[in-house]
């Protein structure tokens, strides 16, 4: 076990790479050779999430339960115990006793010789951004250990959400933009089939190994919130957006098809297609840190409103209006409104 010094400069260079930004994977890669360094552990999952639903997606990891991993992220979404929606701190999985839903994620884990993990989620007021699980074999993680990643919280969550904001830049004028997408997953989330764009799609959002095929794991991750909401373990809507690249975000949806009977019988389809504008402003709001006043500011910009009419529209006079505007333009690093849109809308 590290000691109480070394766990101070560890934090202070997880904070460095923090401040140091990047995009969201490479960031994500270079804090758990960190945190390998400095704790140990065996096995990992760190996500991204959407910051409004919490729904996984984008995952970095190297699980232990891989020949399983539909099973392993749909007993993770129905396991209510140390689950990322509900987490305030760093917890562990060896100081839990569970109801039988949580045993069955414990079970599996055991089989494949997980004796802890320590979980984390990654939340500030504007939303969640990432959840993470360390797995270890051979030793329970230490209270002290707890202590150290907990530290790690606030920064990384920042430079979670800072690394999401840096994906709304202009898209190309020539960019492609996606048709809708289907990938259709059983009841236990296997794959039926699938559009044949979602191939090419899916390779990019989880870049498979050299001559594999691509993992569809933020596909599972949707359609494993939907049989949360079905099991009454979680209220959120079955949906993420995700970045997939040079400006391009995605939607992906989970819902039931067919006629079979009883519902929870029938294959679950997840569509793929691209943020919409009003959807894609939501993230961009909170990626960027707006307050609520900015926020609603921008959204009456968004639908073609000028400062006197916005001004009107929310009690405020046009100078406090354009106090405002000049607060989104420095988070944003934009100088004008048409900049401005083009990168919250999209278009």
């Amino acid at each position: 076990m590290a000691s109480s010094a070394a766990y101070a400069r560890s934090h202070e260079r997880v904070v460095r790479l923090c401040e140091a930004g990047g995009d969201s994977r490479h960031l994500r890669l270079r804090l758990l050779d960190e945190l390998r360094a400095t704790a140990g552990f065996d096995a990992y999952a760190f996500l991204l999430t959407d910051p409004e639903t919490s729904v996984g997606c984008a995952p970095v990891a190297d699980v232990p339960a891989m020949p399983e991993l539909p099973r392993l992220i749909r007993l993770k979404y129905l396991t209510e115990v140390n689950r990322w929606t509900a987490l305030d701190d760093v917890a562990l999985l060896s100081e839990e006793q569970g109801p039988t839903r949580s045993l069955l994620w414990r079970e599996l884990l055991r089989g494949y010789g997980v004796r802890d993990v320590a979980s984390m989620a990654f939340k500030d007021r504007f939303g969640c951004w990432g959840f993470l699980d360390l797995y270890r074999y051979d030793r329970d993680f230490t209270r002290a250990e707890a202590s150290y990643l907990s530290r790690l919280a606030e920064p990384v969550t920042t430079a979670l959400r800072r690394s999401q904001a840096e994906t709304f830049v202009i898209r190309p004028p020539d960019a492609p933009r996606p048709g809708p997408l289907v990938l259709l997953l059983s009841r236990d989330l296997l794959v039926h089939g699938q559009t044949p764009e979602t191939h090419a799609y899916l390779s990019v959002l989880v870049p498979p190994q050299h001559g594999r095929p691509p993992i569809p794991a933020s596909a599972y991750n949707v359609a494993a919130q939907l049989l949360a909401v079905e099991a009454g373990v979680d209220t959120n809507p079955p949906r993420a957006r995700v970045h997939l690249a040079d400006g391009l975000w995605l939607t992906l949806r989970a819902a039931r098809i067919g006629e079979a009977d009883p519902p929870e019988r029938r294959d679950i389809a997840v569509t793929i297609e691209e943020t919409s504008p009003t959807e894609r402003l939501a993230v961009f709001t909170k990626a960027f840190a707006l307050s609520a006043r900015e926020a609603e500011l921008l959204s009456h910009l968004a639908k073609g409103g000028d400062s006197h009419a916005v001004a009107r529209q929310m009690f405020l006079s046009e100078h406090t209006v354009q106090d405002h505007l000049k607060s989104i333009f420095a988070k944003t690093s934009t100088n004008n409104r048409r900049i401005l849109l083009t990168r919250a809308l999209g278009a």
